[in-house]
């Protein structure tokens, strides 16, 4: 196999994934961000040659010709939790579907997010299916992938939760009714190297990816809890007060902004008849099969407990 994909955004946490899984299938990977040394850490991951890394920032076409130069796929990985949502999701991902459609790239892939709706309340969501829009007018055979909340050993979700499980005897829980479809990270990058590289049977679809079990904010909490021995005693938080917290940030450290509260307000699951994982004939990894193994280090005397409740 001789193509050559960009990863725009490939030294971040699903992107690290993205990149192993296209460099395991043959291909020749190279990572634009805006400081390349942040991404040199996946340079042993593949033979000689076969990574490449290139200074590029989605806000600056400039910037972005030379990126996609002779690549025959391109997978715009940038996205922000907040911030400035238009230029990075909507205009950043336009300049990546115009520069791979100008550099005559045969497949692009566009991570987007599930709740993705240019109607949406919340600023990132909109910004999402704004950005996918464009990235449609730019480059019609893009796939668009809306993966569910990512977990994996780095993961920003999971491993939040538990480090305040591991560290308060009582936890406040905000909308603790609702749903979340938690995706293993490795699923998710597998299914989006596989519409890199086979635009033929991916391009043109969009493709919702969330793990085989669906689990309301407060049964995920009670479950890493038990995962790491914690006894916390989980508190379901108002809405009047979880609201507050997250309008005025009136705690320290508040943990959500408004924004998120938005997108709170709406379960986080695969919509009913969108194409997803099977698609790709990939089995995901349901939580409890996977996280156990790095989420030992919140477990009270860590990797030397005898078991999750030690």
């Amino acid at each position: 196999m001789d193509d050559l994909v960009v990863l725009f955004g490939g030294g971040g946490f699903l992107g690290r994934y993205v990149a192993q899984e296209l460099l395991r299938m043959g291909a020749r990977v190279r990572v634009a961000e805006r400081d390349p040394t942040d991404a040199y850490f996946l340079k042993p991951l593949g033979g000689l040659g076969q990574t490449q890394f290139v200074a590029a920032d989605v806000t600056k076409p400039e910037s972005m010709r030379r990126a996609v130069q002779g690549a025959s796929a391109v997978i715009n990985l940038v996205g922000i939790l907040k911030g400035k949502f238009q230029a990075v999701h909507v205009a950043g991902a336009r300049n990546v579907a115009e520069a791979a459609a100008a550099a005559g790239a045969g497949a692009l892939v566009q991570i987007s997010a599930i709740g993705a709706d240019a109607a949406a309340a919340s600023a990132y969501a909109k910004s999402k299916g704004e950005g996918e829009a464009a990235v449609r007018a730019a480059f019609p055979g893009a796939t668009i992938i809306r993966p569910s909340t990512l977990f994996g050993a780095e993961d920003g979700f999971v491993n939040r939760f538990a480090q305040m499980i591991a560290l308060a005897p009582v936890m406040p829980v905000i909308r603790s009714d609702v749903r979340f479809q938690p995706a293993w990270v490795v699923d998710v990058a597998r299914a989006i190297a596989m519409a890199a590289l086979d635009p033929a049977a991916f391009g043109g679809k969009t493709f919702e990816l969330g793990g085989p079990q669906a689990l309301s904010m407060g049964e995920l909490n009670a479950w890493i809890a038990d995962a790491i021995g914690r006894k916390t005693h989980l508190i379901a938080l108002p809405d009047a007060l979880g609201g507050m917290m997250a309008r005025f940030g009136f705690l320290p450290g508040a943990p959500i902004t408004w924004d998120q509260w938005l997108m709170l307000q709406h379960d986080n699951v695969v919509a009913p008849g969108a194409a997803g994982f099977d698609a790709f004939g990939i089995d995901p990894a349901p939580l409890a099969a996977v996280a156990p193994r790095w989420l030992v280090r919140y477990r009270k005397h860590g990797r030397f407990s005898l078991s999750p409740s030690a």
